[in-house]
């Protein structure tokens, strides 16, 4: 197989080789569970990357939302660039599911809208992992439900290569049986045309816009070809090639047969279970639907909603869990939960809010029994599938810690920035006091953040400080997605000055102008107010230099406590390593994407603080070094170029230019 190779200007620094080295040592000794302990900003996707790097293995990373998925994606993407890097998510964007109200007999159909870019990601992962080993799956918890049966999936792939005899009439049978459309006028995603001696293929799981071109003379196959479909270019002359089928959800016609035979028995049983129980309107519905689909299914191959009949299609006793993403993987692949605190629960509790809804559609005649057995796997079957884990957090449970043969710490930030200081202080005047904090703060040009217990206190508190000519603006769990990424994005850019949210700031949202954090009703008792959730919003802090958490509290809870302590630990080791390397704390500059132009000066201040953490990775006295930096500097200026932001290049140009004048030529 081809080797997972990071490419990235950037090594290990901090604690981050001790962590790679130790959590590597112990996949390959076989040990099931293993936590990364690393705190907020201390590199813990770069760390993931390089444990992928030394244990050469197929990897699912799977995370809690799809917002934190595609950030990895993205990061994953960048560091291998000659691997498959595969997103599987939900690929709706809107879904309303399958659910029957009794109270009300209101019967709601199942209505979504599909992504297509998302499905054909779905597929291509699917793909990448049927052919080939080098392979990093970026997941959610969708990775769970119900997917096509891999055996299938394979078995169903269409071969084709130079020399073979090939009926075209055949061939479109083939892939009609495997969910392709012949379309003649477009070539799309899932379909193919035949235009005389010529049959085009395009594929759903290809990453490029790309398809295959066949072509015949008197059905021998002479030539293969893999070209543009937007351009028409030819990209690579090819000796054979394998078609995969259009949905993960295919079933041979052979098995289709018996596969409907079991779907009737089952059917006529149910009928009869509610005709003796005086149940006429459900048997009757029943009856009338899944007959329909039973007739789709023989004369298409498929029925909408045919995944509800992935029980008997694969032959599986009723309580067998279905197949899912994870059996497409090979058995020693690796599995880094990232955001464990979160990701593990969600996970657990997947299973039961899927069988409630399901139930009442199996009551009332709109599902047979059989449709329960499509669903999301149970924590046991999950954990089954997974050949060994590492969990990756800040604020491990004591479910992971107990489960796992090490916990390793990460707690040395590459850009020596420092846990904030934390302080407690009464509630008694507490509007006062952080009035004060926030107007400093403004008079530095730095954000705060205020969270509170409830959403009418963070409207109440709003309106207060909004009576004090302050900029501020409440973000929870009513405001839409969109408001929120423009409340985020214009706290960045200082539109605003203050934001005060509940629960909604803790995980993965990176806000490096917040200097101040104010926690209200710290002592609390509660989820948002335990141990964990402390330590995340402490977290959040800690991308400025400045970095400070004030938490007002009439007493000092346990979970305050913790907290307190465990942030002060970390910041003693952080302490002690920049006064052992000479490393003084900078607060991280990142641009706010999609708001602010990128002008010359942005560009120049960006390009600087790069290089600078590129320098720190160089001795640039030294010949080999000085050039492996200015080789990874001339690549991030191409692919500046590439996406045409010109002054960020010319920035890094100019870098360049001075590194050789100043230390000479490589």
């Amino acid at each position: 197989m081809r080797k997972f190779v990071v490419e990235s200007p950037y090594e290990l620094s901090g604690d981050q080789g001790p962590a790679v080295q130790k959590l590597a040592e112990g996949f390959l000794r076989g040990d099931r569970f293993q936590t990364l302990k690393g705190v907020t900003g201390s590199g813990k996707t770069f760390t993931m990357a390089k444990i992928i790097e030394a244990v050469q293995r197929p990897t699912l990373v799977i995370s809690h939302n799809k917002t934190l998925s595609a950030q990895l994606f993205r990061e994953f993407k960048t560091f291998f660039p000659n691997n498959a890097v595969e997103y599987f998510v939900s690929y709706y964007d809107y879904y309303q599911p399958e659910a029957y109200v009794p109270a009300r007999d209101l019967y709601i159909e199942k209505d979504a809208s599909i992504n297509k870019e998302i499905d054909q990601m779905k597929m291509a992962a699917t793909y990448s992992l049927m052919e080939r080993r080098d392979v990093i799956v970026i997941a959610t918890v969708s990775c769970i439900y119900g997917l096509g049966m891999p055996e299938l999936y394979k078995s169903m792939r269409v071969h084709i290569e130079k020399g073979q005899t090939l009926d075209p009439r055949a061939l479109a049978l083939e892939l009609a049986q495997v969910q392709y459309k012949r379309n003649d006028m477009v070539l799309e995603r899932g379909t193919f045309r035949i235009k005389g001696d010529v049959l085009e293929i395009y594929p759903p799981y290809m990453e490029f816009d790309e398809a295959y071109r066949i072509e015949l003379d008197w059905e021998e196959v002479v030539r293969i070809r893999r070209f543009n479909v937007v351009s028409g270019k030819v990209t690579e002359e090819l000796d054979e090639t394998t078609i995969y089928p259009a949905k993960n959800f295919v079933v041979p016609q052979s098995e289709l047969e018996s596969a409907t035979e079991r779907i009737q028995k089952e059917m006529e049983a149910r009928v009869e279970e509610l005709r003796a129980q005086k149940k006429m309107l459900e048997a009757e519905r029943l009856k009338t639907r899944v007959t329909y689909d039973i007739e789709m299914m023989k004369e298409m191959g498929y029925c909408s909603g045919i995944e509800n009949y992935s029980a008997p299609i694969a032959n599986r006793a009723p309580g067998v869990p279905p197949a899912t993403l994870l059996h497409y993987f090979p058995d020693d692949f690796l599995c880094l939960i990232d955001e464990a605190h979160v990701t593990v629960p969600q996970i657990g509790a997947m299973y039961e809010g899927d069988r409630s809804r399901k139930q009442n559609l199996v009551d009332f005649g709109f599902r047979l029994p059989s449709a329960l057995d499509n669903r999301p796997l149970k924590a046991d079957e999950f954990w089954k599938k997974i050949n060994q884990a590492i969990f990756v957090t800040a604020t491990p449970r004591p479910e992971e810690v107990k489960q796992s043969t090490q916990v390793v710490e990460q707690i040395i930030r590459p850009t020596g920035l420092l846990d904030p200081i934390v302080e407690v202080r009464p509630s008694e005047g507490q509007m006062e006091d952080i009035y004060k904090e926030v107007r400093e703060r403004i008079e530095k040009g730095e954000r705060s953040l205020i969270l509170t217990l409830t959403k009418k206190m963070a409207e109440d508190l709003t309106d207060y400080l909004l009576g004090l000519n302050l900029k501020v603006k409440y973000i929870h769990s009513e405001i839409d997605t969109f408001e929120r990424v423009e409340i985020l994005k214009s706290l960045r850019t200082g539109e605003i000055d203050v934001l005060i949210g509940i629960n909604l700031l803790r995980e993965g949202i990176d806000l490096p102008e917040v200097s101040f954090i104010a926690l209200l009703d710290a002592d609390k008792i509660g989820f948002l107010r335990s141990t964990t959730s402390l330590i995340q919003i402490i977290g959040r802090a800690a991308r400025n230099a400045e970095g400070k958490v004030v938490m007002y509290a009439d007493r000092m809870s346990d979970a305050m406590k913790e907290a307190i302590d465990e942030t002060r630990r970390r910041r003693s080791i952080q302490e002690a390593w920049n006064a052992e390397h000479g490393i003084t704390p900078k607060t991280i500059k990142k641009a706010v994407a999609d708001i602010l132009e990128h002008q010359e000066q942005d560009a120049k201040e960006t390009a600087a603080i790069q290089l600078e953490a590129l320098k720190k990775s160089a001795n640039l006295f030294v010949a080999k070094e000085r050039k492996k930096l200015i080789e990874a500097l001339k690549k991030e200026m191409s692919d500046c170029a590439e996406r045409l932001d010109y002054e960020q290049a010319a920035a890094i140009r100019d870098q360049i230019y001075d590194i050789e004048k100043t230390y000479g030529r490589s």
